[in-house]
């Protein structure tokens, strides 16, 4: 009798920013001309991701919860669109950290101080021409 033995471990994968795979997977739907399954969106993210296919699809469910994407039933599976886009998603996760903080002067300070100087300048522009 032969024991198997486990397969090398490869190099780690990167470990993402917080809402990093989120942005990375609507702008993989984004560039798609057509609903997507879960499969199609892991090929997307290409084999150096290192992620499994549960770790997409629960992305998936929370961005479905978020409301940033629609899924549809297509036999067993579900197809997925995306309604916003990562910039989007950001900003609306930014609009709800900020509700939850009482203290929002000294969120936004804080905010504001952490910036790098190319942001602060775009963000000085934007308040004054918030259309821009």
């Amino acid at each position: 009798m032969t024991e198997r033995q486990p397969p090398a471990p490869g190099p780690a994968a990167p470990r993402r920013r917080a809402g990093q795979l989120e942005a990375q997977v609507i702008t993989i739907l984004s560039a798609s001309d057509r609903p997507l399954t879960t499969g199609e969106v892991l090929d997307g993210l290409g084999a150096p991701a290192g992620l499994t296919y549960s770790t997409v699809i629960t992305t998936l469910n929370r961005l479905t919860v978020k409301g940033a994407v629609r899924r549809q039933r297509d036999g067993k599976a579900f197809r997925y669109t995306a309604i916003a886009d990562a910039a989007g998603l950001v900003a609306a996760n930014m609009n709800r950290l900020l509700t939850e903080e009482s203290d929002r002067a000294s969120v936004l300070r804080r905010f504001v101080s952490g910036l790098e100087p190319g942001d602060e300048a775009t963000l000085r522009d934007l308040l004054d021409d918030p259309g821009t």
